[in-house]
């Protein structure tokens, strides 16, 4: 059976990765006649993370000797997967896998040849969420428009729905949160259309472990302008 294989970068997760981990395995895929390739990559955790991690059954674990942020981290991921599909997923629970299946409905049925899942496509400024991730993430939108010329509602969801082989190919090179952006602008200049659902999203804050920041948004910017032409 063809696999989806599920990217997830973990640093310092311990109190969201096991669940997390359970609420993925219950997703059933059977109408999509998939299976599913569970890839955590430990970014070097000072916690318990990747001992949870190695303690649930049918999980791979692979283990980073030094930190080296989100990016590299999913970098690993990728190139540890075996999948016909690859998806990305934070270990936080900010997203839900369930959305796992529109966003396949929308790749199988041939909407886009890369799936993003949006934030926004349904809703505006979600309950608990900071006005400056808010106005951030909507602003890096309008950046990607001017550099790409692609229009997306949420560039910096951390869900990308992708057949594997055509992520692998991409030369990538970032190491942080900025990753996102130099996928969407590679695939954007190589010809890829990329299809928007809308996702479930439940943001968590800076005390909750929320890494990202202002510094993420200029690096953003940074990102956009040096790959604007792949």
């Amino acid at each position: 059976m063809p696999v989806l294989s599920i990217v997830i970068p973990a640093y310092n997760e311990e109190r969201f990765i096991g669940t997390l981990l359970k609420q993925i395995k219950a997703v059933d895929l059977s109408r999509f006649s998939l299976t599913k390739e569970i890839i955590v990559v430990d970014d070097c955790s000072r916690d318990r993370t990747a001992a949870i991690v190695e303690a649930e059954p049918d999980v791979v674990l692979v283990r980073l000797p030094k930190n080296g942020g989100k990016g590299g981290a999913v970098r690993a991921g990728i190139a540890r997967a075996t999948g016909e599909f690859l998806i990305i997923q934070d270990a936080d629970l900010e997203y839900d896998p369930n959305d796992y299946a529109p966003m396949l409905d929308a790749l199988l049925g041939g909407r886009g040849t890369v799936v993003y899942g949006s934030r926004y496509l349904q809703s505006g400024r979600h309950a608990n969420q900071s006005l400056a991730a808010y106005l951030g993430g909507r602003s890096l939108s309008l950046i990607a428009l001017a550099f790409t010329g692609q229009w997306l509602t949420d560039t910096v969801t951390a869900y990308k729905l992708f057949r594997r082989a055509e992520l692998a190919a991409l030369p990538l090179e970032t190491s942080g949160f900025e990753l996102d952006h130099e996928i969407t602008a590679r695939m954007v200049t190589r010809g890829a259309t990329i299809a928007e659902v809308p996702i479930r999203y439940a943001p968590r804050t800076k005390a909750e472990g929320k890494k990202i920041g202002l510094r993420d948004w200029f690096i953003g910017f940074r990102t956009f302008w040096r790959y604007r032409r792949g």
